[in-house]
């Protein structure tokens, strides 16, 4: 497998082009995916949203490698990775991605510090303390550093997903439901952090939530329905995306 053109010079961080995907076989086969062509652009974030079932979840997965593709072609940092076998995706996934969840994923046993580490040395990476430090500074956790997940507040912990998810500079961020679990105020800071990272760090985000105002932070509001993309909107009020999901959903 190769890399045709080098990831600075690339114009689309993640795509996907006539993806499906099927779950089950027989007369229990549903396709969560259903012939879904779209592209991710560098420095852009893209919301998407849908009713429950939609396959909102599935495109996260499947662009980001953690599940195949029955048919269709995706690229990751211009890397076919369409029928990458495991151990090349591990390694592409440590090296050119960041994840974010709705439940943080923190090693409870581990620092601040340590958690934000943890992606570099599983990719062989040295780890230079002063760059994890200045990673946890950026999301406003310098005195925090030593701190373990039980100690901090979830706006907090979450604050410090975002820090692990960019300590490798990835070329995009894959954030399911980043908010979900936080009160609005949390989540308006963990928002006003990747829009910065976009907007600032020419960072590709691609964020799955259920929720207007999140994704109303967005350069762009994919949505799904059926499997199928059904509407795209560009820099939508809250308004704008609450009408469209309750059309969808009604």
């Amino acid at each position: 497998m190769t890399i045709a053109t080098p990831p600075h010079a690339l114009r689309h961080s993640a795509e996907l082009h006539g993806v499906t995907k099927e779950f089950g076989t027989g007369s229990a086969r549903v396709r969560a995916l259903d012939d879904v062509s779209v592209t991710f652009p560098n420095g852009s974030w893209t919301a998407v949203m849908g009713p429950s079932g939609s396959g909102k979840s599935t495109l996260l997965h499947c662009a980001a490698g953690l599940d195949q593709a029955t048919s269709g072609r995706i690229l990751l940092a211009g890397q076919d990775i369409t029928t990458a076998p495991d151990g090349v995706l591990t390694a592409l996934r440590r090296r050119t991605m960041g994840f974010v969840f709705q439940n943080f994923n923190l090693i409870g046993s581990l620092t601040a510090e340590q958690n934000v580490a943890l992606p570099l040395r599983l990719a062989g990476t040295k780890v230079s303390r002063r760059d994890v430090h200045a990673a946890l500074a950026e999301v406003g956790l310098a005195d925090r550093t030593r701190h373990r997940p039980r100690e901090l507040s979830g706006g907090q912990q979450q604050r410090v997903a975002l820090a692990r998810a960019m300590a490798t500079r990835p070329a995009v961020l894959f954030a399911d439901e980043p908010t979900g679990a936080l009160d609005s105020a949390s989540a308006r800071t963990v928002l006003g952090m990747l829009r910065r990272m976009v907007d600032e760090s020419g960072q590709c985000v691609v964020m799955v939530t259920h929720d207007p105002a999140a994704a109303a932070r967005a350069d762009a509001v994919v949505f799904l329905s059926d499997g199928r993309i059904v509407d795209r909107l560009v820099q939508p009020s809250a308004l704008d995306v609450a009408d469209r999901l309750a059309r969808l959903e009604g």
